[in-house]
């Protein structure tokens, strides 16, 4: 990971802002100012559906930031809870998983009732150990990945792992930010 590279949680819109207007490389995208409120639209299964510039595609929960840490696995599923209890949802194209380190997570996540709230939100158990942040988790949907592609749209994803790199988690040749 670069820590160094961290962004504050105040600063991201700004940081966000200037990585669109950025030449193309690190944290830098070359989108021209007219192109960036883009939107692509496109069908997912028979539903209209949209994609921006930062739109979420992938939302992880890895193996690697959770596997010792009982405390933020419980909160993942306290944020599911909340989220279920505003009546809040995954868009259905986001590609969404949970991958604990160890089954010693998922009996806790059952015996606390808050793997229910995190399958609702779609992060249902896909495995145990490394995923997402190698590029184990599979492709995006075709129609998504096309939106991206045909579109020229800057996603996102959002993992809870330590393995941000470019590439790794997603198809090269699109572009997608790593949060």
């Amino acid at each position: 990971t670069r820590p160094h590279d961290r962004v504050a949680l105040k600063e991201m819109k700004a940081d966000w802002h200037s990585c669109l207007d950025n030449k193309v490389g690190f944290k830098g995208f070359a989108i021209p100012k007219e192109a960036q409120g883009k939107v692509a639209k496109f069908d997912f299964h028979g539903q209209p559906a949209e994609l921006k510039h930062g739109s979420v595609v992938i939302a992880a929960i890895t193996s690697c930031t959770n596997t010792s840490n009982p405390s933020v696995m419980l909160g993942a599923g306290l944020v599911a809870k909340k989220a279920h209890d505003l009546g809040l949802k995954v868009k259905p194209w986001v590609k969404t998983s949970l991958a604990p380190g160890s089954g010693v997570v998922t009996k806790y996540l059952l015996q606390s009732g808050l793997q229910k709230y995190l399958n609702e939100q779609g992060f249902n158990i896909v495995g145990f150990g490394c995923t997402t942040c190698i590029g184990n988790s599979g492709d995006l949907d075709e129609s998504v990945s096309s939106a991206i592609s045909e579109n020229d749209i800057v996603a996102s994803a959002v993992l809870s792992g330590n393995r941000n790199f470019e590439g790794r988690v997603h198809d090269p040749n699109q572009k997608v930010l790593i949060i």
